[in-house]
């Protein structure tokens, strides 16, 4: 069992930047997979980025390449991400999840899931 607190969200200027970050409970926090997703109003959630359970393999969405990383700390059982050039069309509430398998940009693959964090790029 995994629990996932997402927190780092806030309004922003287009063109700034936020961190998320998402901290989770448990010792085994190494093992999974994770990944963040977004949902802005009236879309359905949508895959932002993921990351290996080592860290060394990731994979962002198209529209946020280049932009945003994902990167984790296994020690502090805490996985981020960091948007740069933030725009208005990023407006979403983001939430992260654990995967007990792979890291994929298939929402269904993931078992754990926050609460969420909200992210408004005003322009």
């Amino acid at each position: 069992q995994v629990q996932l607190v997402e927190s780092g969200g806030g309004l922003v200027q287009a063109g700034g930047s936020l961190r998320l970050s998402c901290a989770a409970s448990g010792r085994t926090f190494s093992s999974y997979a994770m990944g963040w997703f977004r949902q802005a109003p009236g879309k359905e959630r949508e895959f932002v980025a993921a990351i290996s359970w080592s860290g060394g393999g990731t994979a962002l969405a198209d529209s946020v390449k280049g932009r945003f990383t994902i990167s984790r700390d296994n020690a502090k059982n805490t996985v981020y991400l960091q948007m740069m050039s933030l725009k208005p069309e990023d407006t979403a509430v983001y939430y992260c999840a654990a995967s007990n398998t792979v890291a994929t940009i298939l929402r269904s693959k993931y078992d754990y899931w926050g609460q969420g964090t909200q992210v408004t790029v005003s322009s």
